[in-house]
């Protein structure tokens, strides 16, 4: 049994520059400066929406992951101030919100941990749109939020992302591996996740 492939659906439910002909190296900073501002700017538009919806399968809270990912670009223009050379800036902000993401995932569920006694009487009875079953498939995604925070950083990652929509190659590409290597990280993260889950609350039946 796959216990993961049965579990991550429950995620699945958020002016032109000044020149001078006297100081070329301060039109070549000031054009190169304005260059990376239109990087981080088209990087932004192009991968905040999705950054915020992977980390609120993560997080469960709007108001957090947009947090998140609003941090996570933070850090990555600071990043970017320090490595101009850096070539994956894509990779290495979704594994910084991710990670962010993760250690935001521990914290909460700490915090709700003496809350995961759910009752479940009458759970034949329960059918999409009454109370019960809006809070059983709460309950489901607690469970597998608390099963990712036990997970490595990129076993978590990995399978997040492919509950998120992203195809091999782009996860390959964000966390800088080679295809084959992927699927091997693929198997093991299920696996683990299988693991941790029959740990913590058996197995269903």
């Amino acid at each position: 049994m796959d216990v993961w492939q049965d579990h991550e659906v429950v995620l699945m439910s958020a002016g032109h520059p000044i020149t001078s002909g006297t100081d070329a190296r301060l039109t070549s900073d000031a054009t190169s400066g304005l260059t990376q501002d239109r990087e981080f700017e088209e990087l932004f538009l192009e991968h905040y929406p999705r950054l915020v919806k992977t980390l609120l399968r993560l997080v469960g809270s709007s108001g957090q992951a947009e947090e998140l990912a609003s941090d996570a670009f933070c850090r990555l223009h600071q990043h970017r101030s320090q490595h101009r050379s850096e070539e994956n800036l894509a990779g290495w902000l979704y594994r910084t919100a991710v990670n962010l993401g993760l250690d935001a995932l521990r914290a909460n569920s700490r915090r709700s941990r003496r809350e995961q006694q759910a009752q479940r009487e009458d759970m034949t009875n329960a059918i999409p749109g009454n109370p019960l079953f809006e809070l059983l498939a709460e309950e489901q995604r607690e469970r597998v939020r608390n099963v990712i925070a036990r997970l490595k950083p990129v076993q978590g990652q990995v399978l997040l992302m492919g509950s998120s929509g992203f195809t091999c190659k782009e996860i390959a590409a964000v966390l800088d591996v080679k295809p084959d290597s992927l699927y091997v990280l693929i198997s093991r993260a299920k696996a683990q996740f299988e693991k941790e889950y029959v740990s913590l609350y058996g197995r269903a039946e």
